[in-house]
């Protein structure tokens, strides 16, 4: 099936949705959710009567919504209100049905385990830990994902002393990070191993993981040392930390007479290995 054109379950009830692979989200047609949560005769008719409820609340949803061309029942295809997940969760928020209230449920649980997790850092390393478990990653694997949150986070704190603030930015520098050390830019790596919102590091195998590492660890240190005061110096030192990685990515290449920059992705490579120790 077409990821462009797939169709997702949601409580056996079938959503339109699109996957935009520029924005890197699915978006889900929000008179298909209504249908199913609300049991609405005229689902397009409760939407235009909660868009109005939520303007006079002041919500910017309905602004924030776009339009994409959906297939109807009909076969033909139409502009049609879509909502990422974001706005999805948002928008159920505001539905009353008890078919909302599971949802509703859960959001305000995540919400406490956040506020908790900001006075006790410590509890989201254990939901870490317990979330890789459940999806059947090793401890080894998971010890080393841990580690490359920790040399991740010391790399973005290096960038904001020099004085870069914002995320996009962040962004463009770890894809020259990438680029340099894999090959790849981030949206060509993660298209390699057939992925769309999954994490790329997630599907990494351990020798991914720890060039990454290696590459994000000197890209720190040849900051501190350049101390660089543009933007565009920071991507030289991305570029400069990428290629320490990179060099020894094709040193163990030719040791090992194969390529390390796998197009498997985590159900393959560890979930196979799980499998074999059985």
């Amino acid at each position: 099936m077409d990821e462009t054109t797939a169709i997702k379950l949601f409580n056996n009830s079938k959503i339109r949705v699109k996957w935009d692979s520029e924005q890197e989200k699915w978006f889900f047609s929000i008179v298909d959710v209504i249908a199913i949560l609300t049991e609405s005769s005229n689902p397009r008719k409760y939407w235009s009567v909660l868009k109005t409820r939520l303007k006079q609340e002041g919500s910017e949803l309905t602004t924030n919504c776009s339009q994409l061309k959906l297939r109807s029942a009909d076969g033909k295809y139409y502009a049609t209100d879509v909502a990422d997940t974001e706005q999805l969760l948002r928008l159920i928020q505001s539905v009353p049905s008890k078919k909302a209230e599971p949802f509703k449920l859960w959001l305000a649980k995540i919400g406490r385990e956040r506020i908790d997790e900001t006075e006790d850092p410590e509890l989201t390393i254990d939901r870490a830990m317990k979330t890789y478990l459940k999806k059947g990653y090793s401890v080894d694997w998971i010890n080393q994902r841990l580690k490359t949150i920790e040399v991740r986070k010391q790399l973005t704190d290096e960038w904001t002393r020099v004085g870069i603030k914002k995320q996009e930015n962040f962004a463009i520098l770890t894809n020259e990070i990438t680029k340099a050390w894999s090959g790849k830019t981030i949206k060509d790596y993660k298209e390699f191993k057939g992925l769309k919102k999954e994490n790329l590091r997630d599907n990494m195998s351990n020798v991914e993981l720890i060039l990454n590492m290696l590459a994000e660890v000197s890209t720190k240190e040849l900051s501190k040392k350049e101390d660089p005061e543009t933007f565009d110096e920071s991507q030289e030192i991305a570029k400069k930390g990428g290629n320490v990685a990179k060099v020894a990515k094709e040193n163990l290449e030719t040791q090992l007479g194969e390529k390390v920059v796998t197009s498997k992705n985590a159900k393959e490579i560890y979930f196979k290995e799980k499998k074999k120790l059985k």
